[in-house]
Protein backbone atom coordinates (compact mmCIF):
# COMPACT_ATOMS: atom_id res chain seq x y z
CA UNK A 1 0.00 0.00 0.00
CA UNK A 2 1.20 3.26 -1.17
CA UNK A 3 0.75 5.86 2.31
CA UNK A 4 3.62 8.55 0.52
CA UNK A 5 4.07 10.21 -2.90
CA UNK A 6 6.97 12.03 -3.54
CA UNK A 7 6.07 15.33 -5.07
CA UNK A 8 9.19 17.12 -6.99
CA UNK A 9 9.85 20.83 -6.18
CA UNK A 10 8.29 23.16 -8.77
CA UNK A 11 9.60 26.59 -7.17
CA UNK A 12 13.04 25.87 -5.44
CA UNK A 13 15.86 23.91 -6.87
CA UNK A 14 16.06 20.64 -6.59
CA UNK A 15 19.69 20.90 -4.49
CA UNK A 16 18.56 24.38 -2.89
CA UNK A 17 19.23 23.99 1.03
CA UNK A 18 18.10 26.61 3.20
CA UNK A 19 20.42 26.69 5.77
CA UNK A 20 21.88 30.30 5.45
CA UNK A 21 20.28 33.53 6.02
CA UNK A 22 21.15 35.35 2.91
CA UNK A 23 19.50 32.49 0.69
CA UNK A 24 16.35 32.04 2.63
CA UNK A 25 15.81 36.41 2.09
CA UNK A 26 16.17 35.60 -1.46
CA UNK A 27 13.10 33.81 -1.94
CA UNK A 28 11.30 35.72 0.92
CA UNK A 29 11.90 38.86 -1.55
CA UNK A 30 10.74 37.47 -4.90
CA UNK A 31 7.30 36.53 -3.07
CA UNK A 32 7.51 39.51 -1.43
CA UNK A 33 8.08 41.39 -4.48
CA UNK A 34 6.02 39.55 -6.79
CA UNK A 35 2.71 40.91 -7.91
CA UNK A 36 -0.37 39.17 -7.50
CA UNK A 37 -2.91 40.61 -10.13
CA UNK A 38 -5.95 38.01 -9.82
CA UNK A 39 -7.32 34.68 -7.80
CA UNK A 40 -5.22 32.70 -9.90
CA UNK A 41 -1.85 34.33 -9.17
CA UNK A 42 -2.41 33.97 -5.67
CA UNK A 43 -3.15 30.94 -5.56
CA UNK A 44 0.27 30.02 -7.43
CA UNK A 45 1.63 32.67 -4.97
CA UNK A 46 0.60 30.48 -1.92
CA UNK A 47 1.82 27.18 -3.60
CA UNK A 48 5.30 28.84 -3.60
CA UNK A 49 5.15 29.84 0.08
CA UNK A 50 3.85 26.77 0.82
CA UNK A 51 7.03 25.02 -0.56
CA UNK A 52 9.27 27.76 0.63
CA UNK A 53 7.20 26.59 4.36
CA UNK A 54 7.86 23.06 3.72
CA UNK A 55 11.44 23.14 2.82
CA UNK A 56 12.61 25.92 5.64
CA UNK A 57 10.55 23.81 8.01
CA UNK A 58 12.24 20.66 7.03
CA UNK A 59 15.61 21.95 6.99
CA UNK A 60 14.94 23.13 11.02
CA UNK A 61 13.71 19.67 11.92
CA UNK A 62 16.78 18.15 11.00
CA UNK A 63 19.03 20.46 12.96
CA UNK A 64 16.55 19.98 15.96
CA UNK A 65 16.57 16.32 15.65
CA UNK A 66 20.26 15.66 15.58
CA UNK A 67 20.85 17.68 18.62
CA UNK A 68 17.94 15.89 20.39
CA UNK A 69 19.44 12.30 19.09
CA UNK A 70 23.09 13.44 20.73
CA UNK A 71 23.05 16.57 23.32
CA UNK A 72 26.59 16.02 23.47
CA UNK A 73 27.29 16.51 19.91
CA UNK A 74 28.39 19.74 20.06
CA UNK A 75 28.52 20.44 16.62
CA UNK A 76 24.79 19.49 16.50
CA UNK A 77 24.19 21.98 19.06
CA UNK A 78 25.87 24.61 17.21
CA UNK A 79 24.28 23.58 13.49
CA UNK A 80 21.13 23.60 15.50
CA UNK A 81 21.72 26.96 17.53
CA UNK A 82 23.14 28.90 14.00
CA UNK A 83 19.63 27.59 12.00
CA UNK A 84 17.48 29.32 15.27
CA UNK A 85 19.93 32.65 15.98
CA UNK A 86 20.88 33.51 12.22
CA UNK A 87 17.82 31.96 10.09
CA UNK A 88 14.47 31.73 12.25
CA UNK A 89 14.39 35.26 13.09
CA UNK A 90 14.86 36.35 9.75
CA UNK A 91 11.81 33.23 8.75
CA UNK A 92 9.65 34.70 11.40
CA UNK A 93 9.92 38.68 10.03
CA UNK A 94 9.34 38.03 6.48
CA UNK A 95 6.28 35.07 7.48
CA UNK A 96 4.41 38.56 8.90
CA UNK A 97 5.19 40.45 6.01
CA UNK A 98 3.38 38.00 3.60
CA UNK A 99 0.97 37.01 5.77
CA UNK A 100 0.07 40.99 5.80
CA UNK A 101 0.45 40.28 1.80
CA UNK A 102 -2.09 37.47 1.67
CA UNK A 103 -4.87 38.83 4.11
CA UNK A 104 -4.98 42.18 2.66
CA UNK A 105 -5.09 40.95 -1.20
CA UNK A 106 -8.81 41.85 -2.66
CA UNK A 107 -8.26 38.04 -3.94
CA UNK A 108 -8.18 36.34 -0.62
CA UNK A 109 -11.70 35.83 -0.78
CA UNK A 110 -11.80 34.24 -3.61
CA UNK A 111 -9.53 31.53 -2.60
CA UNK A 112 -10.94 28.48 -3.83
CA UNK A 113 -11.43 25.16 -2.05
CA UNK A 114 -12.06 23.85 1.79
CA UNK A 115 -9.53 24.97 4.67
CA UNK A 116 -8.86 28.73 3.40
CA UNK A 117 -11.78 30.15 5.93
CA UNK A 118 -9.89 28.42 8.85
CA UNK A 119 -6.38 28.94 7.37
CA UNK A 120 -7.35 33.05 7.15
CA UNK A 121 -8.88 32.70 10.21
CA UNK A 122 -5.49 32.05 11.75
CA UNK A 123 -3.28 34.16 9.45
CA UNK A 124 -5.20 37.24 11.06
CA UNK A 125 -4.64 36.50 14.27
CA UNK A 126 -0.88 35.87 13.94
CA UNK A 127 -0.57 39.05 12.05
CA UNK A 128 -2.53 40.89 14.69
CA UNK A 129 -0.54 39.89 17.43
CA UNK A 130 3.03 39.67 15.66
CA UNK A 131 5.64 42.61 16.96
CA UNK A 132 9.42 42.36 15.68
CA UNK A 133 10.75 43.21 18.80
CA UNK A 134 9.67 39.37 19.90
CA UNK A 135 11.65 37.75 17.16
CA UNK A 136 14.78 38.28 19.40
CA UNK A 137 13.18 37.00 22.14
CA UNK A 138 11.72 33.82 20.67
CA UNK A 139 15.23 33.36 19.77
CA UNK A 140 16.22 33.35 23.23
CA UNK A 141 13.99 30.90 24.68
CA UNK A 142 14.40 28.74 21.66
CA UNK A 143 18.33 28.66 23.10
CA UNK A 144 16.94 28.39 26.80
CA UNK A 145 14.90 25.38 25.62
CA UNK A 146 17.80 23.99 24.51
CA UNK A 147 19.66 24.47 27.60
CA UNK A 148 16.66 22.39 29.54
CA UNK A 149 17.05 19.51 27.51
CA UNK A 150 20.57 19.30 27.81
CA UNK A 151 20.56 19.67 31.53
CA UNK A 152 17.82 16.83 31.56
CA UNK A 153 19.21 14.50 29.02
CA UNK A 154 22.34 14.58 31.03
CA UNK A 155 20.85 13.56 34.17
CA UNK A 156 22.32 10.19 35.34
CA UNK A 157 21.83 7.96 38.66
CA UNK A 158 24.65 5.35 40.14
CA UNK A 159 22.89 1.79 40.35
CA UNK A 160 24.13 -1.28 41.80
CA UNK A 161 27.68 -0.42 39.93
CA UNK A 162 26.26 0.95 36.53
CA UNK A 163 25.81 4.28 35.40
CA UNK A 164 21.92 4.71 33.85
CA UNK A 165 19.91 7.79 32.55
CA UNK A 166 17.01 8.48 34.57
CA UNK A 167 13.92 6.86 31.81
CA UNK A 168 16.23 3.47 32.24
CA UNK A 169 16.09 4.41 36.31
CA UNK A 170 12.29 4.93 36.22
CA UNK A 171 11.48 1.99 35.02
CA UNK A 172 12.96 0.09 38.11
CA UNK A 173 10.24 1.78 39.74
CA UNK A 174 7.91 -1.25 38.57
CA UNK A 175 10.50 -3.66 40.78
CA UNK A 176 8.16 -5.98 43.06
CA UNK A 177 10.91 -5.12 45.85
CA UNK A 178 9.37 -2.16 47.80
CA UNK A 179 12.78 -1.19 49.42
CA UNK A 180 14.84 -0.80 45.61
CA UNK A 181 11.58 1.05 44.67
CA UNK A 182 12.04 4.04 47.39
CA UNK A 183 15.72 3.60 46.57
CA UNK A 184 15.31 4.20 43.07
CA UNK A 185 13.08 6.67 43.81
CA UNK A 186 14.84 8.48 46.47
CA UNK A 187 18.02 8.58 44.10
CA UNK A 188 16.15 10.32 41.14
CA UNK A 189 14.45 12.59 42.99
CA UNK A 190 17.71 13.77 44.46
CA UNK A 191 19.51 13.80 41.17
CA UNK A 192 16.86 16.13 39.93
CA UNK A 193 17.22 18.24 43.03
CA UNK A 194 20.65 18.60 42.14
CA UNK A 195 19.79 21.12 39.29
CA UNK A 196 16.74 22.78 40.99
CA UNK A 197 17.93 26.23 41.29
CA UNK A 198 19.31 25.81 38.01
CA UNK A 199 16.46 25.04 36.77
CA UNK A 200 14.53 27.72 38.48
CA UNK A 201 16.78 30.57 37.16
CA UNK A 202 16.41 29.06 34.08
CA UNK A 203 12.64 28.92 34.31
CA UNK A 204 13.02 32.93 36.08
CA UNK A 205 14.58 34.28 32.66
CA UNK A 206 12.09 31.87 30.61
CA UNK A 207 8.37 34.00 32.29
CA UNK A 208 10.40 37.26 32.57
CA UNK A 209 10.84 36.68 28.67
CA UNK A 210 7.58 35.25 27.37
CA UNK A 211 5.90 38.21 30.06
CA UNK A 212 8.03 40.62 27.86
CA UNK A 213 6.39 39.41 24.59
CA UNK A 214 2.77 39.57 25.63
CA UNK A 215 3.36 43.39 26.70
CA UNK A 216 4.73 44.08 23.20
CA UNK A 217 1.73 42.50 22.04
CA UNK A 218 -0.58 44.88 23.43
CA UNK A 219 -2.20 41.82 25.74
CA UNK A 220 -2.19 41.80 29.58
CA UNK A 221 -0.45 38.54 30.54
CA UNK A 222 1.38 35.62 28.58
CA UNK A 223 -1.53 33.26 29.25
CA UNK A 224 -3.71 35.59 27.39
CA UNK A 225 -1.18 36.11 24.21
CA UNK A 226 -0.53 32.38 24.56
CA UNK A 227 -4.11 31.99 23.40
CA UNK A 228 -4.14 33.82 20.88
CA UNK A 229 -0.64 32.84 19.65
CA UNK A 230 -1.87 28.80 19.28
CA UNK A 231 -4.70 30.08 17.50
CA UNK A 232 -7.37 29.06 20.53
CA UNK A 233 -10.60 30.03 18.37
CA UNK A 234 -12.54 27.03 19.92
CA UNK A 235 -11.66 27.14 23.86
CA UNK A 236 -10.86 29.85 26.72
CA UNK A 237 -8.79 29.89 29.85
CA UNK A 238 -12.02 30.11 31.16
CA UNK A 239 -13.23 26.87 29.68
CA UNK A 240 -10.37 25.62 30.93
CA UNK A 241 -10.74 26.44 34.81
CA UNK A 242 -13.98 25.27 33.97
CA UNK A 243 -12.13 21.49 33.29
CA UNK A 244 -9.86 22.08 36.27
CA UNK A 245 -12.92 21.90 38.61
CA UNK A 246 -14.67 19.00 36.61
CA UNK A 247 -11.96 17.02 37.03
CA UNK A 248 -11.11 17.94 40.50
CA UNK A 249 -15.17 16.70 41.02
CA UNK A 250 -15.21 13.65 38.64
CA UNK A 251 -11.77 12.13 37.99
CA UNK A 252 -9.52 12.69 41.54
CA UNK A 253 -12.48 10.57 43.35
CA UNK A 254 -12.29 7.58 40.78
CA UNK A 255 -8.52 7.97 41.27
CA UNK A 256 -8.57 7.55 44.71
CA UNK A 257 -10.97 4.66 45.00
CA UNK A 258 -8.33 2.84 42.60
CA UNK A 259 -5.46 3.88 44.69
CA UNK A 260 -6.86 2.61 47.62
CA UNK A 261 -7.20 -0.34 46.09
CA UNK A 262 -4.10 -0.69 44.69
CA UNK A 263 -2.65 -0.17 48.66
CA UNK A 264 -5.14 -3.26 49.62
CA UNK A 265 -3.68 -5.29 46.98
CA UNK A 266 -0.20 -4.39 48.14
CA UNK A 267 -1.18 -4.80 51.38
CA UNK A 268 0.14 -1.65 52.14
CA UNK A 269 -1.35 0.65 55.13
CA UNK A 270 0.24 4.09 53.81
CA UNK A 271 0.79 3.50 49.92
CA UNK A 272 3.96 6.12 48.95
CA UNK A 273 4.85 7.88 45.70
CA UNK A 274 7.33 4.55 44.93
CA UNK A 275 4.13 2.33 44.75
CA UNK A 276 2.93 3.65 42.13
CA UNK A 277 3.55 1.92 39.01
CA UNK A 278 4.35 -1.49 40.63
CA UNK A 279 2.29 -4.43 39.59
CA UNK A 280 -0.66 -4.19 42.54
CA UNK A 281 -0.84 -8.10 42.58
CA UNK A 282 3.17 -8.10 43.03
CA UNK A 283 4.02 -9.21 39.77
CA UNK A 284 7.33 -8.64 37.66
CA UNK A 285 6.90 -5.73 35.71
CA UNK A 286 5.53 -6.31 32.09
CA UNK A 287 8.52 -6.48 30.13
CA UNK A 288 7.09 -6.83 26.32
CA UNK A 289 10.46 -6.24 23.88
CA UNK A 290 14.05 -6.21 24.51
CA UNK A 291 15.07 -4.47 21.46
CA UNK A 292 14.28 -1.55 19.19
CA UNK A 293 13.67 -3.78 16.37
CA UNK A 294 11.28 -5.96 18.50
CA UNK A 295 9.23 -2.43 19.15
CA UNK A 296 9.16 -1.51 15.76
CA UNK A 297 8.16 -5.04 14.83
CA UNK A 298 5.37 -5.09 17.24
CA UNK A 299 4.18 -1.31 16.38
CA UNK A 300 3.77 -2.50 12.80
CA UNK A 301 2.03 -5.54 13.78
CA UNK A 302 -0.54 -3.94 15.89
CA UNK A 303 -1.24 -1.48 13.75
CA UNK A 304 -1.68 -3.68 10.51
CA UNK A 305 -4.70 -5.30 11.99
CA UNK A 306 -6.34 -2.12 12.61
CA UNK A 307 -6.10 -1.03 9.22
CA UNK A 308 -3.33 -1.77 6.62
CA UNK A 309 -2.47 1.78 5.82
CA UNK A 310 -0.91 2.24 9.42
CA UNK A 311 1.71 -0.30 9.59
CA UNK A 312 2.88 0.77 6.23
CA UNK A 313 3.14 4.00 7.62
CA UNK A 314 5.53 2.30 9.97
CA UNK A 315 7.21 0.29 7.64
CA UNK A 316 8.08 3.28 5.64
CA UNK A 317 9.26 5.21 8.35
CA UNK A 318 11.74 2.07 9.48
CA UNK A 319 12.79 1.89 5.81
CA UNK A 320 13.77 5.48 5.73
CA UNK A 321 15.70 5.65 8.83
CA UNK A 322 12.75 7.85 10.74
CA UNK A 323 12.72 5.98 13.78
CA UNK A 324 15.52 6.74 17.09
CA UNK A 325 13.66 4.78 19.45
CA UNK A 326 15.96 3.47 22.55
CA UNK A 327 16.91 5.67 25.83
CA UNK A 328 20.81 6.55 25.85
CA UNK A 329 23.24 8.34 27.71
CA UNK A 330 23.24 12.04 26.01
CA UNK A 331 19.61 11.28 24.38
CA UNK A 332 17.57 14.73 25.03
CA UNK A 333 14.70 13.33 27.52
CA UNK A 334 11.06 12.25 26.60
CA UNK A 335 9.54 11.60 23.02
CA UNK A 336 8.24 13.19 19.92
CA UNK A 337 6.80 12.63 16.52
CA UNK A 338 8.28 15.38 14.24
CA UNK A 339 6.54 16.07 10.88
CA UNK A 340 8.57 16.83 8.08
CA UNK A 341 6.54 18.39 5.61
CA UNK A 342 8.11 18.07 2.66
CA UNK A 343 9.61 14.76 2.21
CA UNK A 344 5.94 13.67 4.00
CA UNK A 345 7.29 10.48 6.83
CA UNK A 346 7.93 12.24 10.03
CA UNK A 347 10.69 11.35 12.61
CA UNK A 348 9.67 9.10 15.47
CA UNK A 349 11.91 10.15 18.85
CA UNK A 350 11.35 7.76 21.75
CA UNK A 351 13.52 6.78 25.31
CA UNK A 352 12.10 3.54 25.17
CA UNK A 353 13.53 0.51 27.91
CA UNK A 354 11.54 -1.99 27.30
CA UNK A 355 8.29 -0.98 29.21
CA UNK A 356 4.84 -1.32 28.41
CA UNK A 357 4.94 2.21 28.93
CA UNK A 358 7.30 2.48 25.75
CA UNK A 359 4.56 0.28 23.96
CA UNK A 360 2.25 3.35 24.98
CA UNK A 361 4.78 5.51 23.52
CA UNK A 362 5.08 3.92 20.69
CA UNK A 363 1.67 3.70 19.63
CA UNK A 364 0.97 7.34 20.42
CA UNK A 365 3.60 8.71 18.02
CA UNK A 366 2.77 6.26 15.55
CA UNK A 367 -1.02 8.24 15.85
CA UNK A 368 1.01 11.53 15.35
CA UNK A 369 3.17 9.41 12.49
CA UNK A 370 -0.44 8.58 10.90
CA UNK A 371 -1.50 12.13 10.88
CA UNK A 372 1.55 12.72 9.31
CA UNK A 373 1.12 11.31 6.12
CA UNK A 374 -2.27 11.59 5.89
CA UNK A 375 -2.11 15.17 5.67
CA UNK A 376 0.69 15.20 3.24
CA UNK A 377 -1.17 15.28 0.16
CA UNK A 378 -3.33 18.79 1.55
CA UNK A 379 -2.07 21.35 -1.10
CA UNK A 380 -1.16 24.46 1.51
CA UNK A 381 1.67 24.03 3.70
CA UNK A 382 -0.71 25.99 6.49
CA UNK A 383 -3.34 23.06 6.46
CA UNK A 384 -0.97 20.73 7.79
CA UNK A 385 -0.28 22.66 10.78
CA UNK A 386 -2.73 21.34 12.92
CA UNK A 387 -3.56 22.64 16.41
CA UNK A 388 -2.62 20.22 19.28
CA UNK A 389 -6.19 19.42 20.12
CA UNK A 390 -6.52 17.48 16.53
CA UNK A 391 -2.75 16.31 16.63
CA UNK A 392 -3.35 14.46 20.34
CA UNK A 393 -6.55 13.15 19.12
CA UNK A 394 -4.53 11.22 16.45
CA UNK A 395 -1.97 10.01 19.14
CA UNK A 396 -4.44 9.24 22.03
CA UNK A 397 -6.93 7.52 19.82
CA UNK A 398 -4.77 5.59 18.31
CA UNK A 399 -3.99 4.25 22.08
CA UNK A 400 -7.22 3.19 23.04
CA UNK A 401 -8.00 1.29 18.77
CA UNK A 402 -5.21 -0.71 19.17
CA UNK A 403 -6.53 -2.23 22.38
CA UNK A 404 -8.56 -4.49 21.09
CA UNK A 405 -5.21 -6.00 19.59
CA UNK A 406 -2.96 -5.69 22.20
CA UNK A 407 -2.56 -9.22 22.60
CA UNK A 408 0.10 -9.32 19.54
CA UNK A 409 2.25 -7.89 22.16
CA UNK A 410 1.21 -9.87 25.11
CA UNK A 411 0.00 -13.27 24.48
CA UNK A 412 -0.34 -14.01 28.24
CA UNK A 413 -3.82 -13.12 28.61
CA UNK A 414 -2.70 -12.66 32.45
CA UNK A 415 0.02 -10.05 31.25
CA UNK A 416 -2.77 -8.78 28.87
CA UNK A 417 -4.96 -7.84 31.53
CA UNK A 418 -2.23 -6.29 32.95
CA UNK A 419 -1.56 -4.18 30.31
CA UNK A 420 -4.58 -3.10 29.59
CA UNK A 421 -6.06 -2.39 33.15
CA UNK A 422 -2.66 0.22 33.25
CA UNK A 423 -3.74 1.66 30.12
CA UNK A 424 -7.10 2.85 31.20
CA UNK A 425 -5.79 3.94 34.94
CA UNK A 426 -3.39 5.99 32.98
CA UNK A 427 -6.31 7.38 30.97
CA UNK A 428 -7.75 8.50 34.17
CA UNK A 429 -4.55 9.97 35.92
CA UNK A 430 -3.76 11.95 33.31
CA UNK A 431 -6.92 13.95 33.25
CA UNK A 432 -6.16 15.43 37.14
CA UNK A 433 -2.03 15.67 36.08
CA UNK A 434 -2.98 17.47 33.07
CA UNK A 435 -5.25 19.72 35.21
CA UNK A 436 -2.09 20.00 37.63
CA UNK A 437 0.20 21.47 34.93
CA UNK A 438 -2.08 23.67 33.04
CA UNK A 439 -3.65 25.35 36.67
CA UNK A 440 -0.08 25.83 37.32
CA UNK A 441 0.50 27.99 34.45
CA UNK A 442 -2.01 29.92 34.61
CA UNK A 443 -1.36 31.15 37.91
CA UNK A 444 2.56 31.68 37.02
CA UNK A 445 1.84 33.62 34.12
CA UNK A 446 -1.18 35.86 35.26
CA UNK A 447 1.26 36.32 38.55
CA UNK A 448 4.90 37.01 36.57
CA UNK A 449 6.66 38.40 39.26
CA UNK A 450 6.26 36.05 41.58
CA UNK A 451 9.34 34.47 43.44
CA UNK A 452 10.62 30.58 43.08
CA UNK A 453 9.11 30.18 46.69
CA UNK A 454 6.11 31.70 45.87
CA UNK A 455 5.62 29.78 42.31
CA UNK A 456 6.65 26.44 44.60
CA UNK A 457 3.74 27.61 47.34
CA UNK A 458 1.65 27.27 43.97
CA UNK A 459 2.88 24.09 42.63
CA UNK A 460 2.03 22.35 45.82
CA UNK A 461 -1.29 23.74 46.03
CA UNK A 462 -2.18 22.44 42.56
CA UNK A 463 -0.78 18.86 42.97
CA UNK A 464 -2.35 18.49 46.21
CA UNK A 465 -5.46 19.57 44.76
CA UNK A 466 -5.31 17.21 41.70
CA UNK A 467 -3.79 14.44 43.47
CA UNK A 468 -5.91 13.56 45.96
CA UNK A 469 -5.70 12.21 49.64
CA UNK A 470 -4.57 8.94 49.53
CA UNK A 471 -0.68 9.19 48.87
CA UNK A 472 1.42 10.00 51.38
CA UNK A 473 4.14 12.27 50.56
CA UNK A 474 5.19 13.24 53.98
CA UNK A 475 8.71 13.30 54.50
CA UNK A 476 9.08 14.36 50.78
CA UNK A 477 7.58 17.81 50.51
CA UNK A 478 11.27 19.32 48.55
CA UNK A 479 10.67 16.54 46.39
CA UNK A 480 6.87 16.87 46.11
CA UNK A 481 8.05 21.21 45.68
CA UNK A 482 10.11 20.63 42.48
CA UNK A 483 8.53 18.09 40.82
CA UNK A 484 7.19 20.09 37.85
CA UNK A 485 11.07 20.48 37.28
CA UNK A 486 10.23 16.92 34.89
CA UNK A 487 7.72 18.07 32.53
CA UNK A 488 9.32 19.45 29.61
CA UNK A 489 6.06 21.43 27.91
CA UNK A 490 6.21 23.99 30.80
CA UNK A 491 9.68 24.99 30.21
CA UNK A 492 9.62 24.27 26.31
CA UNK A 493 6.04 24.50 25.43
CA UNK A 494 4.18 26.54 27.33
CA UNK A 495 0.11 26.04 27.80
CA UNK A 496 0.45 22.88 25.25
CA UNK A 497 -1.23 20.68 28.03
CA UNK A 498 -4.28 21.22 27.98
CA UNK A 499 -5.14 19.52 24.57
CA UNK A 500 -4.10 16.09 26.02
CA UNK A 501 -6.87 16.21 28.42
CA UNK A 502 -8.96 17.65 25.23
CA UNK A 503 -7.86 14.99 23.14
CA UNK A 504 -7.85 12.73 25.57
CA UNK A 505 -11.82 12.62 26.06
CA UNK A 506 -12.03 12.47 22.48
CA UNK A 507 -10.21 9.51 22.72
CA UNK A 508 -12.52 7.31 24.92
CA UNK A 509 -15.27 8.73 22.89
CA UNK A 510 -13.70 6.96 19.85
CA UNK A 511 -12.62 3.79 22.02
CA UNK A 512 -16.34 3.68 23.39
CA UNK A 513 -17.55 3.99 19.46
CA UNK A 514 -15.06 1.49 18.23
CA UNK A 515 -16.33 -1.15 20.50
CA UNK A 516 -19.73 -0.79 18.70
CA UNK A 517 -18.68 -0.36 15.09
CA UNK A 518 -14.79 -0.73 14.77
CA UNK A 519 -14.97 -0.25 10.56
CA UNK A 520 -17.14 2.95 11.04
CA UNK A 521 -14.79 4.42 13.72
CA UNK A 522 -11.53 3.86 12.23
CA UNK A 523 -12.53 5.12 9.14
CA UNK A 524 -14.16 8.25 10.81
CA UNK A 525 -10.82 8.73 12.56
CA UNK A 526 -8.88 8.44 9.33
CA UNK A 527 -11.18 11.19 7.37
CA UNK A 528 -11.12 13.28 10.24
CA UNK A 529 -7.08 13.37 10.87
CA UNK A 530 -7.26 13.75 6.69
CA UNK A 531 -8.91 16.93 7.09
CA UNK A 532 -5.54 18.84 9.42
CA UNK A 533 -6.65 22.08 10.01
CA UNK A 534 -9.71 22.70 7.43
CA UNK A 535 -11.78 22.95 9.97
CA UNK A 536 -12.88 24.03 13.36
CA UNK A 537 -12.17 21.76 16.40
CA UNK A 538 -15.55 21.06 17.10
CA UNK A 539 -15.87 20.07 12.99
CA UNK A 540 -13.30 17.55 13.49
CA UNK A 541 -14.06 16.15 16.50
CA UNK A 542 -17.74 15.35 14.59
CA UNK A 543 -16.12 14.36 11.77
CA UNK A 544 -14.60 12.02 14.07
CA UNK A 545 -17.55 11.00 15.29
CA UNK A 546 -16.98 12.36 18.97
CA UNK A 547 -17.85 15.71 21.14
CA UNK A 548 -15.56 18.64 21.21
CA UNK A 549 -16.65 18.95 24.35
CA UNK A 550 -14.86 19.27 28.68
CA UNK A 551 -18.18 20.03 30.43
CA UNK A 552 -18.40 18.32 34.02
CA UNK A 553 -21.34 16.27 32.29
CA UNK A 554 -19.39 15.13 29.38
CA UNK A 555 -16.32 14.10 31.44
CA UNK A 556 -18.73 12.47 33.88
CA UNK A 557 -19.99 10.03 31.00
CA UNK A 558 -17.12 9.30 30.27
CA UNK A 559 -14.86 8.40 33.30
CA UNK A 560 -17.64 5.98 34.10
CA UNK A 561 -17.64 4.07 30.79
CA UNK A 562 -13.89 3.68 31.56
CA UNK A 563 -14.80 2.81 34.93
CA UNK A 564 -17.56 -0.17 33.91
CA UNK A 565 -14.46 -1.33 31.20
CA UNK A 566 -12.10 -1.31 34.47
CA UNK A 567 -14.52 -3.45 36.08
CA UNK A 568 -14.55 -5.75 33.64
CA UNK A 569 -10.90 -6.27 33.63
Amino acid sequence: MEVLAHAARSYLPADAVLGDKATVIAYFDELDARAIASAADLNQWLKDLGELEAVLSEEGAWRYIRMTCDTKDEAATANYQRFVNDVLPVVEERMDKLNRKLVGSPFAEQLTGEGFPVYLRGLREQVRIFREANVPLQAELRNLAQTYSATIGAMQVEWKGETITLPKAAAILECTDRSERESIFRLIASRRLQDAGKLDTLFDEMVAKRHRMALNAGESDFRDYSYRSLGRFDHTPADATTFHASVEAEVVPLNERIERERAKSLGLDVLRPWDLQVDPAGKPPLRPFTSDDQLMNLAETVFGKLHPYFSECIRTMRDMGRLDLGSRVGKAPGGYNYPLYESGAPFIFMNAVGTSDDVVTMVHEGGHAVHSFLTHPLPITGFKSFPSEVAELASMGMELLTMDHWHLVYPDPDELKRAKRDQLERVLSILPWVATIDSFQHLVYTNPGWTPAQRTQAWTQCHARFSGNVVDWSGLEHERANLWHKQLHIFELPFYYIEYAIAQLGAIGLWRNYKHDSQATVSAYMEALKLGYTRTLPEIYAAAGVRFDFSREHIADLVAFVGEELEKL
